[in-house]
């Protein structure tokens, strides 16, 4: 049984941090409402309700107009679009709307832009982070200590609100109390994920993930820093850290899509587990992987560990044994049953493409 609950949370703000939370708080709203203005008026006459297109449209100059975090910026792209999605289902109801315009003093927060703890937060602002304690009912029976002093009750996210100059947390709080004995182990279903450079990752169920936008974007952050380092300026300098926020900011986007689309599948497929291979050693298994590849695959367990928790769902890693070399079919073990991206087993002479093989084994 699941229990979401809101905790409606008074905060004592420090003096000197009133500014900076109010900076970061118009900092969102004018991101909500550039996107919304970019997606009411849309693409060839049709409004955009695409939270993927809208950041790769507008996550860069929206990075470059402000000094929020990458994931400020992007939920404050996906808080326009959830608008937009309301309006058209207004319109399309035959219902009169207008282009979604966000004034209300407030912002968006999850576990990547705040720490969550039972007496105070960390917020995430334009200027570093600031801690601010909870103002709480003496009463221990009254709300919102009864959830804050639950410990099965977890914080998920929170909105961040002023109102009549004083700041206010409402955070989403879930409780989960099992109600049913854990499944046989014998009878659970596993998606397997195989991860590459030229597919950030292939399903047991034969689903692909190109790395393409990926490896293009690498290349393409690559040239602008040897092009910058050549320069040796201050100015190069900064130029040089902006390009690694952009590169950051575009690439946990990428990942995040990739993580959801993953869990999508596990759970379409009914499966209790999610298995990736052992990472610890991962630059000795794919010695092509670039730093960059091994940060991704890294982030992309992460990303769907944390997601796949919410749904029931576990993700964990395992031991390859030389899974690139090992036939699906006939479990013939050896180096030359693999050339590339092509799978052909000496033994029994099954064939397929060798991500797919390697999972699904």
């Amino acid at each position: 049984m699941e229990y979401r609950r809101t905790a409606v949370i008074k905060l004592d703000v420090p003096q000197d941090a009133d500014a900076s939370l109010r900076e970061t708080v118009e900092q969102f709203k004018h991101c909500a409402n550039t996107t919304s203005e970019w997606c009411w008026h849309g693409d060839d006459g049709y409004h955009v309700t695409s939270k993927a297109k809208a950041e790769r449209a507008l996550y860069d100059q929206l990075r470059d107009e402000t000094d929020l975090t990458a994931n400020l910026v992007q939920k404050g792209v996906r808080r326009a679009v959830e608008a937009i999605k309301s309006g058209v289902a207004r319109l399309k109801r035959g219902e009169r709307t207008s282009q979604p315009y966000f004034s209300a003093d407030s912002a968006v927060y999850d576990k990547r832009s705040a720490t969550f703890h039972r007496d105070h937060v960390s917020l995430s602002t334009v200027n570093g982070r600031v801690e601010c304690d909870y103002i709480l009912p003496d009463n221990p029976d009254r709300h919102p200590r009864t959830y804050l002093e639950d410990e099965d009750y977890e914080f998920r996210m929170a909105t961040l609100q002023r109102r009549d100059g004083e700041w206010f947390l409402h955070a989403s709080m879930r409780k989960v109390e099992a109600d049913d004995p854990e499944p046989d182990t014998e009878h659970r279903t596993v998606l397997g994920v195989d991860l590459g450079v030229n597919n950030i990752a292939v399903t047991s169920t034969g689903t692909f993930w190109s790395a393409d936008e990926f490896n293009h974007w690498r290349r393409e952050y690559e040239k602008r820093r040897g092009s910058l380092q050549q320069h040796g300026t201050r100015a190069a300098h900064e130029s040089i850290e902006d390009v690694a926020r952009k590169e950051y900011g575009r690439f946990e986007i990428y990942l995040h899509g990739a993580a959801n689309e993953l869990l999508e599948e596990a759970v379409e497929h009914g499966c209790s587990h999610i298995v990736f291979e052992d990472l610890t050693h991962i630059r000795e298994n794919i010695p092509q992987a670039t730093w960059q590849h091994v940060w991704a695959f890294r982030r992309l367990f992460h990303y769907v560990e944390y997601k796949a928790a919410e749904h029931g769902v576990e993700a964990v890693q395992v031991p390859p044994n030389h899974t690139s070399q090992r036939c699906s079919t006939c479990g013939c073990t050896h180096e030359d049953n693999r050339d590339g991206e092509h799978f052909e087993c000496l033994k029994c002479g099954y064939q397929n493409h060798a991500d797919y093989n390697a999972v699904v084994g």
